[in-house]
């Protein structure tokens, strides 16, 4: 990979590039207290799945741009959630009706939250 960026600020982009591309209910947890697998969890929601599909290619063309490339991705945009392994920053993208029923805000609610935009 071309650029290092640290695991907090690697976090905070994703949450910068969520946000440009109007993602809802942003959350940037800090979950190094509550898991051995990653220091961070980005967390948010689109509202279709084109929305969806545009925040992760964003993510992915940014990043790589950036030199990060995501070490794994799991699920569709068909199936409402999205993951993005980025090593020590894992990023999960929900449509709502997922978000609400996977409910990883409260799962993980021992995490410290570092941002949260509504």
């Amino acid at each position: 990979m071309g650029c290092f960026l640290e695991a907090i600020e690697l976090a905070h982009r994703v949450v910068e590039i969520a946000s440009d591309k109007q993602a809802s209910d942003i959350v940037l947890l800090d979950v190094r207290g509550a898991v051995s697998f990653a220091d961070y969890f980005v967390l948010f929601s689109g509202q279709s799945e084109r929305q969806i599909s545009a925040i992760q290619d964003e993510i992915l063309y940014s990043l790589k741009r950036e030199g990060v490339l995501p070490h794994h991705r799991e699920g569709s945009v068909d199936s409402g959630w999205l993951l993005l392994d980025y090593g020590d920053v894992i990023v999960h993208i929900f449509a709502p009706v997922e978000r609400d029923y996977y409910q990883l805000d409260q799962l993980w609610s021992q995490a410290k939250p570092v941002v949260r935009i509504q």
